[in-house]
C-alpha cells in the first residue's frame, strides 16, 4: 500500500511540475506580445504569489483596483505560473510575472512602486518585505469573524486596511501591543460597488436562495464547511420545492482535502442538472464563474458557512443564514454578527423551505441586519466604501512622499539574498 502511495505522489508531482511548465511557456509568450511595461509607469502593486485555485482572492479586487489605477497605476506581481495564467487571461489588470527573487527585483527597478498591497497571508509575502521605502499594506480578501482574522502576521505590514469597527475590535482581544489606531485604516467593503455579472436566468416568482458553502478546512478548528453535513439535504428539498430557484456557488477549494467533501460537492451539481433537465423552467444555477455580486444582490435568502462570505452578504443588507458546524472543535467567535445571527443546524436543512419563510417573514431581521452591517462596514451607501479606499490610499502615498524627503535613497539590493531561487524557499 505504501508503494501505491508513494506512486501516486510521484505522479501527482510529475503532473503537476508538467501543468507548471506549460503554465510558465504560456506565460511568458502572452506576455511577450503586449511588451515590457513602460519604466515608472506603476506606483501601486498587488503581490499574489499562489495558483490558480486562490484566484478568487485576487478577483473580487479587480473593480476596486481598477478604478484606484485611474489615480494611481496598479500592477499585480505574481510569483506563481498558474495564477499569473489565470490573472493574464482574465486581464482585469497589468500583470508582471515574477517568479524569482532575480525577477522581482530587476522589476522593481524599473518601476515608482510605493504601496504594495496583499490579499492573503501567503508565506512568500515575506520575501518582498525586504524592500523598503515603500508601504507594506494587508488588505485581505474578505472579512470574517474566522480565526483567520486575527493571526499575528498583521504585525508584519505596515498598514492593515480593515473593514470596520468590528475588525478592530477583534484584533484588540487577541494581538498583543498592536497599535491599531496608527495601524489600521477603515475603509469599508470597496467590492460591495462594484457587484458585476447578469443574471443567468429571467426573474419570476420563484423565491430564489444562494447557498455559497466554504471548502472543508484543513484542519478541526477550521472544520466550517457545510456541503457534506448541510448541503446535500438542503438543495435537494429546495430542488424539490417547486417554488424556489437555487443558487449554488461552492468554494473553488472544495474538496481538496476530503474526498468525500468533494464527492458531497459532484452531487449537488449533478442534482441541480437533473432538475433542470426534468423542469428547464427551474433554472437552478450551479455557478463557479469569477464574477460575485449578481448572485448577493439576486438572491431573495442567502445560506452560507462561517466565512467571507457571510460578510460579504451582510454587506449587502439581505436575509442571510449561516450553518453550524458540526465538528465541536471548530472555532467559533462569538464576541460580533455571530452571536446574534440566525444559525442553521444541520438537522433543519432539509426543511430550509420552512426555515427560509420564516426568516423572510420575520420583522425584526432588517433591523438587526442594519445594526450589524453598520457595525461591520461603517457607511454603506453607495460609493462610501470606494471613496474610503481611494482615500487610505492617497493618505499613504502623502506619507510616502514626507518620508521619501527626510531619507535618502539607498540600495535595497541584497546580492547574497538574491541569489536564492523562490522555488528552493517555498
Amino acid at each position: 500500500m505504501a508503494l501505491i502511495s508513494d506512486a501516486k505522489k510521484a505522479a501527482a508531482l510529475v503532473r503537476k511540475a508538467l501543468v507548471n511548465r506549460a503554465a510558465v511557456a504560456d506565460v511568458r509568450r502572452t506576455l511577450a506580445l503586449s511588451g515590457p511595461h513602460a519604466p515608472g509607469r506603476f506606483q501601486v502593486a498587488v503581490y499574489f504569489a499562489d495558483g490558480a485555485v486562490n484566484m478568487y482572492q485576487m478577483r473580487q479586487w479587480y473593480e476596486p483596483l481598477a478604478q484606484l489605477s485611474k489615480t494611481w497605476p496598479v500592477v499585480v506581481l505574481s510569483r506563481a505560473a498558474t495564477g499569473a495564467q489565470a490573472l493574464v487571461r482574465d486581464g482585469a489588470l497589468p500583470v508582471a510575472f515574477v517568479p524569482t527573487v532575480r525577477d522581482l527585483e530587476a522589476y522593481l527597478v524599473t518601476q515608482d512602486v510605493r504601496v504594495v498591497l496583499y490579499v492573503n497571508q501567503n508565506t512568500r509575502n515575506f520575501q518582498m518585505f525586504r524592500y523598503g521605502r515603500r508601504w507594506h499594506v494587508f488588505i485581505n480578501h474578505g472579512e470574517s469573524d474566522k480565526m483567520y482574522m486575527t493571526t499575528n502576521q498583521f504585525k508584519a505590514y505596515d498598514f492593515a486596511f480593515v473593514a470596520g469597527d468590528a475588525a478592530r475590535e477583534r484584533l484588540a482581544r487577541v494581538l498583543w501591543d498592536y497599535d491599531l489606531e496608527a495601524r489600521t485604516i477603515e475603509i469599508g467593503r470597496p467590492q460591495a460597488d462594484h457587484y458585476t455579472g447578469a443574471l443567468p436566468y429571467t426573474p419570476d416568482d420563484r423565491l430564489v436562495v444562494l447557498y455559497a458553502p466554504t471548502w472543508e478546512g484543513d484542519r478541526p478548528s477550521a472544520h466550517y464547511g457545510s456541503i457534506s453535513s448541510h448541503g446535500v439535504a438542503l438543495a435537494r428539498a429546495l430542488l424539490a420545492s417547486g417554488r424556489h430557484r437555487l443558487i449554488y456557488r461552492p468554494h473553488p477549494r472544495s474538496g481538496v482535502v476530503d474526498d468525500a467533501y468533494g464527492a458531497a460537492n459532484r452531487r449537488i451539481i449533478a442534482a441541480i442538472a437533473a432538475a433542470n433537465a426534468a423542469d428547464p423552467s427551474a433554472h437552478h444555477v450551479y455557478d463557479d464563474g469569477p464574477e460575485l455580486g449578481w448572485q448577493l444582490s439576486a438572491a431573495d435568502v442567502a445560506v452560507v458557512d462561517i466565512s467571507a462570505m457571510v460578510y460579504d452578504r451582510l454587506a449587502a443588507d439581505k436575509p442571510l443564514l449561516i450553518t453550524r458546524p458540526v465538528d465541536p472543535d471548530a472555532v467559533i467567535d462569538t464576541h460580533g454578527y455571530l452571536s446574534a445571527c440566525e444559525w442553521l443546524d444541520a438537522s433543519a436543512a432539509p426543511h430550509i423551505a420552512d426555515v427560509a419563510d420564516r426568516l423572510l417573514a420575520d420583522p425584526d431581521a432588517t433591523a438587526r441586519l442594519e445594526h450589524w452591517a453598520t457595525r461591520y462596514f461603517g457607511d454603506t451607501s453607495p460609493g462610501a466604501a470606494t471613496r474610503r479606499f481611494h482615500e487610505a490610499v492617497g493618505e499613504l502615498m502623502t506619507r510616502w512622499d514626507e518620508w521619501h524627503a527626510l531619507t535618502p535613497t539607498e540600495d535595497e539590493q541584497d546580492p547574497e539574498e538574491a541569489e536564492f531561487d523562490d522555488e528552493s524557499l517555498a
